[in-house]
């Protein structure tokens, strides 16, 4: 459920006492072979090579390619079918030199597909950071599994389609990874001799008037991911909207909620809760008084401060809340994401998922887990409030507060493309298809 994503120092450490000369014959080849079978009909190929390992590999792709009776170029040639990016490997980091940058534009600007070799020349392979120029590629062959750099924004943005090539060489242990769909067999299911509590009992608490909306979602949501009891603790004034809208939830006011603690398994704090200085105060309370699970998301991570808990607890921002968080700009954490991720986690000590196309789970003492999933339909009002309802279904059902997290955002994910529409997807379509993505 979990692969491994390699940082270029984890990648020179798996590929060391190995026969450099072979790797890259095979590294060549499968680049050769990869554009080979994905453009069948090109007949000129420029290959672009710097003067490194990555520039060896090209050179071997160009010969392979033309033993294959192509036109293969070491250079850039204006009238080539495919552009080879072979120019830098794993080990850039920073912004190309100008000559460099001119050249990456140029080929950005060739007007016909490029394949990169390894990685995008001009991303960073350990962040996915992207300092300067950078290619844009169609098609990326990585070499024995795929790059960090490949699967965290910007740097997925330009990787395109990303291919790993087998070159011979062991996987072993990495500090990051890659979740994958398998990680929802680990979510637990009600079983035979729960009750209603014992599958999970959730208290959302949030929905100030004109924000119900949001409160409505987390638990509805909480309810489909197999939550077996949720309730929600609102206003008084937001009751008779909740009254008609939420069926299968109990209702209370705030000023109830300390009734309904005993019975729960865990806490969503925040959706739709109004950002006041009461409700800051009721989140910090929650927080601090009880030993419950929580997530805490929109309106409870306004004006944040850390805190001092036991109980799992995982906070979900998006970019401009954890942003404000970190005291930076929405622009700085969408450039370094994984950094941001590590001072958040630094800052709260607890679960930090910051959400994203590239969904990123840290923890204390951990490596981050990341969810990369092509589901542009989830960029619309509202899904954040449905992920907070599952990852506190997981939460109340016992799982570990980093996997609730990855397990949440999967499940998200998948619900999403299993709606057979995906223009116009809104929020309660993916919390409609959430039992078929648990199933």
């Amino acid at each position: 459920m979990l692969e491994p994503l390699y940082t270029a120092d984890e990648m020179r450490a798996a590929e060391a006492g190995h026969d450099v000369d072979a790797m890259m014959e095979r590294a060549g080849r499968a680049v050769a072979e990869a554009v080979l079978e994905r453009y069948p009909s090109a007949r000129r190929i420029a290959c672009v090579c710097g003067g490194g390992a990555n520039g060896g590999d090209g050179r071997i792709a160009a010969r392979v390619l033309r033993e294959a009776g192509r036109d293969a170029r070491e250079e850039l040639v204006e009238d080539a079918d495919v552009v080879v990016d072979a120019l830098f490997g794993t080990g850039f980091h920073g912004e190309p030199r100008p000559e460099a940058a001119a050249l990456v534009e140029r080929m950005n600007g060739s007007g016909v597909p490029v394949a990169a070799v390894d990685v995008p020349s001009g991303v960073d392979a350990s962040t996915g950071e992207v300092a300067g120029a950078a290619v844009r590629a169609e098609l990326t062959v990585t070499m024995h599994a795929p790059k960090v750099g490949l699967v965290v924004a910007p740097g997925r943005f330009h990787a395109g389609e990303v291919v790993a090539a087998e070159i011979g060489i062991e996987h072993g242990e990495t500090r990051h990874r890659l979740v994958t769909e398998e990680i929802l067999a680990h979510v637990p299911r009600r079983r035979e001799g729960d009750n209603k509590y014992t599958a999970g009992a959730v208290l959302v608490v949030g929905g100030a008037p004109g924000l119900t909306g949001a409160v409505c979602l987390a638990a509805e949501a909480a309810f489909r991911a197999d939550a077996g009891y949720v309730a929600v603790a609102v206003p008084e004034a937001s009751l008779p909207v909740l009254e008609l809208r939420l069926l299968e939830a109990v209702k209370r006011p705030l000023g109830e909620i300390d009734e309904v603690l005993p019975r729960m398994r865990a806490l969503a704090l925040g959706p739709g809760l109004g950002r006041g200085e009461e409700e800051r105060a009721l989140v910090r309370r929650l927080l601090e008084e009880t030993s419950l699970p929580a997530v805490v998301d929109a309106d409870a991570l306004y004006e944040l401060e850390p805190f001092e808990r036991d109980a799992p607890t995982v906070l979900t921002p998006h970019e401009g809340e954890l942003a404000r968080l970190l005291g930076e700009e929405s622009k700085w954490v969408a450039a370094h994401r994984l950094e941001a991720l590590r001072r958040g986690v630094e800052r709260f000590g607890c679960v930090v998922l910051l959400k994203g196309a590239d969904t990123l789970v840290g923890a204390p003492g951990s490596g981050v887990l990341v969810r990369s999933a092509n589901a542009p339909g989830l960029a619309t009002a509202g899904t954040g409030d449905v992920l907070t309802g599952i990852v506190a279904a997981f939460l109340a059902k016992g799982m570990d507060a980093r996997l609730a997290a990855a397990a949440a955002a999967t499940a998200q994910a998948r619900a999403a493309l299993l709606a057979p529409q995906q223009a116009g997807l809104v929020a309660s379509d993916v919390i409609a298809h959430l039992p078929a993505a648990l199933a």
